[in-house]
């Protein structure tokens, strides 16, 4: 069965972010707009997050808060060490829980950013990039020769979050220090920039 379910899985993946690596986000900034159509009155605008954020600092310019407080999904993982983990782990901080595959053009775009702000933050926040690539052996590598200062690989071999969460990549979800959903944006986004900072300086 799980051999007819990957291929399916992949093929949705791709449509939504890209066969390969490119520099264009438009894939992913065109699932978030589907994502926040789909749920007008719990998307929060731009304005509303930082009244100042450039236009465009986050794809669909809002962060999808419908599923704050849920409690993270207890899927295992493996972390850089290859030791099988869940977000469990990691309680007592904030978690910003990153869906991402070699392949995304848009989640590759994101991923710099994703390594200031893990730097930034060292100590008071977890940054978890958790690969949904189907050979799990490519990550390490793809990581290492980026020479990213924080951002370690964790991979997914069941590919099991993103059907998990219910949506494309990239994806990122933030989860408060209990472990709790605060909020999620699809497509990237500059996570140096003043949308996503005052996001993270309202965590506890």
């Amino acid at each position: 069965m799980r051999s007819l379910i990957v291929p399916v899985l992949l093929a949705g993946l791709l449509a939504a972010c890209g066969d390969k690596p490119s520099g264009d986000g438009g894939q992913g900034n065109a699932a978030a707009s589907a994502n926040s159509a789909a749920n007008p009155a719990d998307a929060v605008s731009a304005d509303e997050v930082a009244p100042s954020a450039p236009a465009g600092a986050a794809a669909g310019g809002s962060f999808d808060r419908s599923h704050a407080g849920d409690a993270a999904p207890t899927l295992a993982f493996l972390d850089p060490a290859g030791k099988s983990v869940t977000l469990v782990n990691y309680r007592g901080k904030p978690v910003l829980l990153n869906l991402w595959a070699t392949w995304c053009g848009p989640c590759v775009k994101e991923l710099p950013t994703l390594d200031a702000l893990a730097t930034r933050e060292a100590g008071r926040l977890h940054v978890v990039t958790l690969s949904q690539d189907m050979d799990p052996a490519k990550v390490a590598p793809f990581f290492a020769a980026r020479n990213f200062k924080t951002l370690k690989a964790y991979t997914d071999p069941k590919m099991a979050w993103v059907p998990a969460v219910a949506s494309n990549l990239p994806t990122s979800i933030l989860y408060d220090s209990t472990g709790h959903e605060v909020l999620r944006t699809v497509g990237d986004l500059d996570w140096t920039g003043e949308l996503a900072t005052k996001a993270i300086a309202a965590l506890k």
